[in-house]
């Protein structure tokens, strides 16, 4: 990385491409003229996908070509990321970015064969959502200062399910584990529902999960719910307190937007987060969105580049403290 992660984002984002003034203008009011395609580094289903599927809808109507959703999944979202930073940067190629991309930064960064903050432009922000802390109901800790007590007085006995190595389930846990001062064990799963499946089994004590993956089993009373790992407490979960009341500065938060190849011309890009933004603010559309657990959060490119950019530092220091390798 040749520059500071904020300033190559910023300077992305205000614009890299250096193309005539008129030609690029006159791109931006023909855009789009063709369908456009949306890379997903998941398997379709999923909430990340469902989300982009429905913007990618709204966009399709309110621009009048296609906004095709193209399913990549593999390599932690890598290969999704890697085909777009190498597809032509001319706006008809997107990336849904992810708090994935994020941590994938730094666990993946001597293997990767691009550079996120250089080889992506910022675009806009759709959502982000919270994790939840969850237990077996016949765990004894009923709050989170509870469970910080009985972690401190049994260390190293608490198993804590993650859907992987580096995944958002385990660097979830080691934040919490290096701003509690606990000691627990981390068990991977290959996906989040076997290990969910465990917790319920009481086989594993402890995960940090999604909300979308597991709110169902919270209000059918097999998980308790101790936290939720943003900064503030979720519309969602109204009763359940947040991590940051125990751990301040504890915030977590799955999150979606939308990048494009470097070099995309700006005024594409100034187009595109201005539709997207529209979309955004659309009631039904937050009520669709809000189904998944997730929040809109509309912002500019430049705003959306400084987040990933502080979300990455956020993740590099815990993948480091935590000594996490990839699977």
């Amino acid at each position: 990385m040749k520059l500071p992660h904020r300033r190559q984002f910023l300077h992305l984002a205000a614009g890299a491409a250096a193309l005539p003034v008129v030609p690029r203008i006159a791109w931006a009011q023909a855009y789009p003229a063709r369908p456009v395609r949306i890379i997903v580094g998941f398997p379709g289903g999923s909430a990340s996908d469902t989300t982009g599927r429905l913007i990618g809808q709204s966009l399709s109507q309110r621009l009048g070509q296609p906004f095709v959703i193209e399913n990549r999944p593999g390599a932690a979202s890598n290969i999704a990321a890697e085909a777009v930073v190498r597809a032509p940067p001319d706006g008809y190629t997107l990336l849904l970015v992810t708090s994935v991309n994020a941590i994938n930064a730094k666990l993946y960064e001597s293997s990767l064969s691009f550079d996120l903050i250089h080889d992506i432009a910022p675009v806009a922000r759709l959502a982000r959502g919270p994790g939840v802390m969850e237990v077996n109901p016949m765990f004894p800790a009923k709050t989170v200062p509870e469970f910080i007590a009985y972690a401190k007085a049994n260390p190293g006995k608490i198993n804590m399910a993650t859907a992987g190595s580096g995944s958002m389930l385990h660097v979830y846990g080691e934040l919490f584990k290096m701003m509690a001062g606990v000691d627990m064990v981390p068990v991977p799963y290959r996906g989040a529902p076997p290990a969910v499946t465990d917790l319920i089994g009481g086989r594993v004590q402890v995960i940090f999960d999604t909300f979308a993956a597991s709110i169902e089993f919270v209000r059918a009373g097999k998980l308790r719910a101790l936290a939720v790992t943003t900064a503030t407490r979720s519309p969602a979960l109204p009763d359940v307190p947040s991590l940051n009341d125990f751990l301040p500065g504890y915030d977590a938060s799955t999150w979606l937007g939308i990048g494009v190849p470097k070099n995309t011309p700006p005024d594409i890009v100034e187009k595109l987060n201005k539709e997207i933004n529209a979309v955004l603010a659309d009631p039904s559309m937050e009520a669709r969105i809000a189904n998944f657990g997730y929040t809109a959060f509309a912002s500019s490119s430049a705003e959306f580049g400084k987040f990933i950019a502080e979300d990455i530092e956020k993740w590099a220091k815990v993948v480091k403290f935590a000594g996490i390798r990839p699977d």
